[in-house]
């Protein structure tokens, strides 16, 4: 009997030190610790959330439309490049959500039906027409806004903001939190690129190019634009590279005509990352695409030799180098006169890959650091109070076993929070009301136990055999309340969201480690005191 009780002593011993070497980075004891410790140690605690820390709370809105459009784009750049490799010289042309195709021959529709089943296909003189059913254009849409949240997922982790929440809502917005984000612009901006790289030619050959002026203003643009567009070739743009004097920080526009057709995006890239050009001294993008990439980018430079190949990155130029020679390996770099900051910049947004359509943002609320202060202090004067009117009252009313009550009381919070700094946790308000649950769950768990115990005594039972007896009765009650709470807490964990799912884990620990507790805990402490010992009273 005696060696049960010693490795129960140890077990809670045990989950005590651990909860406090979990919760120490939420302490300042934490700075005084040794490097190696802090580097060592597997968690970075207990971490606030947006209504506590302060923070931005986003809306974004996805481009459906346009994600509709950029989907019939891609099929159809696709297409002349299979029909090209059939010996097919067609004239693809993509006409709102639908694709004409000339000739309209039959090797045409056999190759459109082998590689897009769900096309269908109407003639119209000479053009194939060729257009998506609803069923697909509403996969789009539903895939694109599950993209949209991958990537900016991976944007905002490496922008390194602590437990981000990012959650759809209603069919095409996404709600991003960024908890203590010092610099909502900067985060605004890599999140919002659309970041689509593109890879086009300079279109140097035609008689237009010696009649554009080399810089213009930036509110001439849609000026520049309305004259030039009726004049230029069937296949082109205009495209423009921003231009910064360094000296007066003045901000220029030069126009390039470039070819329509994509040569090369960046869906296939493998690596973005900041480089220094060792000539200049100055940031760039390195640049290395996937092998699929690295292929179709060996060709280009093969055929295209002597020509210019344009970056573009969301409709700016970025830069248009003159293609020497062929380029084996698929490594290419973009520069731009960046600031090692934009060259970051722009490395995260490659990184982490193109959003599938453009996001607009329609909300922007910034919680500033009193609300959280205020809320912070509001929260643990709530779990003070509600702690101390517990602790009194189970000592007033079951003396010494409401000492016992109230160890398992302080051992429940501090193994919650230990829990939650080793999950680190995201805490929240919501959190924090959990977290004062599971303490009431707490003491209803031991005045049922101590009920019990009272009725075995008043049957006459010795206090070693009422104990035994209270806890054996009270275990299937106080067993199947903490299980219905725990499926409660599982259904609002799964179907909830952001604030819902904090309260959700706060009460699933806290019920968790409260059967513990109440089970273990005291039984190990009376086990202790009376079952080794005889006596005639207990205090209860």
């Amino acid at each position: 009997m005696r060696k049960g009780i010693y490795i129960r002593i140890a077990l809670i011993v045990a989950t005590l030190i651990l909860a406090f070497i979990f919760f120490l980075p939420n302490t300042p004891l934490f700075s005084y610790m040794p490097d190696w410790w802090k580097k060592n140690l597997p968690n970075k605690g207990i971490v606030l959330g947006l209504d506590l820390r302060g923070g931005s709370h986003l809306i974004f809105e996805v481009d459906l439309k346009r994600a509709r459009e950029i989907t019939v784009e891609r099929i159809g750049m696709h297409l002349q490049s299979l029909l090209e490799k059939k010996g097919i010289k067609p004239n693809v042309k993509v006409q709102g959500e639908k694709i004409s195709i000339q000739p309209a021959t039959e090797d045409a529709k056999k190759l459109i039906k082998e590689n897009y089943p769900d096309l269908s296909l109407s003639e119209q003189g000479n053009a194939l027409l060729c257009q998506l059913p609803d069923s697909a254009f509403k996969k789009v849409e539903t895939t694109s806004v599950e993209q949209a949240i991958e990537v900016i997922r991976n944007r905002i982790d490496q922008l390194g903001v602590a437990e981000p929440a990012i959650h759809k809502q209603g069919e095409n917005e996404i709600v991003v939190q960024l908890p203590g984000v010092k610099d909502p612009k900067k985060a605004l901006e890599i999140i919002g690129k659309t970041a689509q790289l593109e890879f086009k030619l300079l279109d140097e050959e035609t008689l237009l190019w010696k009649e554009l002026p080399s810089l213009i203003k930036p509110s001439e643009e849609e000026a520049f634009l309305a004259q030039w567009k009726a004049r230029l070739p069937e296949g082109d743009e205009i495209i423009f590279q921003k231009i910064v004097n360094k000296e007066t920080g003045e901000v220029y526009k030069r126009p390039y005509i470039v070819k329509k057709d994509v040569l090369l995006t960046g869906d296939l890239l493998a690596e973005a990352h900041v480089s220094i050009d060792q000539r200049f001294n100055e940031p760039y993008v390195s640049l290395r695409f996937n092998d699929a990439g690295a292929k179709i980018f060996e060709e280009i430079t093969a055929k295209y030799v002597k020509r210019r190949l344009a970056i573009i990155l969301d409709g700016n130029l970025y830069s248009a180098p003159v293609i020497q020679e062929k380029i084996e390996g698929g490594n290419a770099q973009i520069s731009g006169n960046f600031t090692l900051e934009e060259a970051k910049d722009l490395a995260i947004v490659l990184r982490a890959g193109a959003l599938p359509a453009p996001v607009k943002l329609i909300q922007n609320v910034t919680v500033g650091p009193t609300l959280g202060k205020d809320s912070i202090e509001a929260g643990k004067m709530a779990v003070l109070i509600a702690s101390v009117l517990v602790i009194v009252f189970m000592i007033v009313y079951y003396r010494l076993s409401g000492v016992i009550a109230d160890f398992a009381l302080i051992l429940n919070i501090l193994l919650l929070i230990g829990a939650l700094a080793a999950l680190n946790a995201t805490l929240t308000l919501p959190g924090i009301a959990g977290i004062a649950l599971a303490i009431g769950m707490a003491v209803d768990s031991n005045v049922l136990m101590f009920e019990r115990i009272r009725e075995e005594l008043r049957l006459g039972k010795t206090p070693k055999a009422a104990i035994e007896s209270g806890y054996k009765k009270a275990f299937w009650t106080i067993f199947d309340s903490h299980v219905t709470t725990l499926i409660t807490a599982a259904v609002l964990f799964h179907f909830g969201s952001g604030p819902i799912k904090g309260f959700a884990v706060t009460l699933s620990l806290g019920v968790a480690i409260n059967l513990f507790t109440a089970l273990i805990g005291t039984k190990t402490v009376f086990d202790f005191i009376y079952i080794g010992k005889e006596r005639k009273s207990l205090s209860i």
